[in-house]
């Protein structure tokens, strides 16, 4: 069965939505609208909620929201800021635009519409990526594509959900940065990673202080660090077209002024795969499934 394409965005599924009919808009209750099983975000922000109830109190909703109807009444599909925002100033009604669409859409529609505007914390960005992953049944890699992102940003926001909860929870909170999680990881053992989050979040360490820390907590400070050779220009270039040709984090280390090694990152086997098929000079088959 041939899977559903992701990545079409708002415009493609709902082809209305540029300037709006006045007579596509309804005037809905409040009290009849569910909200959207399939929003990604956890978090609102009470200062940008505020900033919109002040708006909506002095000029009203400009933006409908987008719902489908169910039994009862309707699911919001975007929006939720303004119903929120709605229901806080004890409105009534709010204008609304109803459109069809399937359980899928309203995932991708929830997903894309975040993402765009860089409403997800990393960990609501995390679930959501999971979620879509096991909803779709699709890679890393096609994910990737099909939302815009790196494949490499995709694998390491996937990466900090093996984080413990209490980590989770300070980078969803943004105590803790997405580097600060990422640098974390690289201590195997969960008490060890909270006891390091713990002493980051309480002297308010930078995320190559983390490391830092980090390789400390490894042991790896226990050898004099050898001095390292700096990079000349023309190997800063190579290393970034490197870095654009492989798609992923490549380092080049001098070990002398002839001399040096060539470090390639990956975070899935799939990643490995494409990396591997770009070295051998051959384009990555292209999948036979449209998603």
């Amino acid at each position: 069965m041939a899977k559903k394409a992701l990545g079409r965005g708002l415009a493609a599924l709902i082809p209305e939505m540029g300037p709006v009919k006045e007579e596509n808009i309804i005037e809905a209750k409040l009290s009849s609208i569910r909200p959207n099983r399939f929003q990604p975000r956890e978090e609102f922000n009470p200062q940008k909620l505020e900033e919109l109830v002040s708006s909506i109190r002095e000029k009203g909703v400009i933006q409908p929201v987008l719902a489908r109807v169910i039994e009862g009444g309707y699911e919001l599909i975007t929006g939720e800021r303004r119903l929120r925002a709605a229901k806080r100033l004890g409105l009534e009604k709010i204008p609304l635009i109803v459109k069809e669409v399937s359980d899928t859409e309203m995932l991708e529609l929830a997903l894309i519409e975040n993402l765009q505007r860089e409403d997800l914390n990393p960990m609501e960005e995390a679930h959501a990526y999971q979620r879509v992953i096991k909803e779709f049944k699709i890679k890393q890699e096609d994910l990737a594509r099909e939302i815009g992102k790196d494949q490499a940003t995709v694998a390491n926001t996937l990466r900090l959900l093996k984080l413990p909860k209490e980590i989770q929870k300070e980078i969803s909170k943004g105590n803790l940065s997405r580097g600060h999680g990422l640098a974390l990881l690289a201590l195997e053992k969960a008490p060890l990673q909270i006891k390091a989050a713990r002493k980051v979040k309480r002297s308010g360490l930078s995320v190559r202080e983390t490391e830092d820390l980090v390789d400390k907590l490894k042991g790896k400070v226990a050898i004099p660090p050898k001095k390292e050779i700096s990079k000349s220009p023309e190997i800063l270039v190579v290393e970034e077209e490197l870095n654009r040709a492989l798609g992923t984090k490549v380092r080049i280390k001098p070990v002398s002024e002839e001399k040096g090694r060539i470090e390639i990152e990956y975070y899935s086997s799939e990643q490995l795969e494409g990396i591997l098929e770009k070295l051998r000079g051959k384009k990555p088959p292209e999948s036979s499934s449209s998603l």
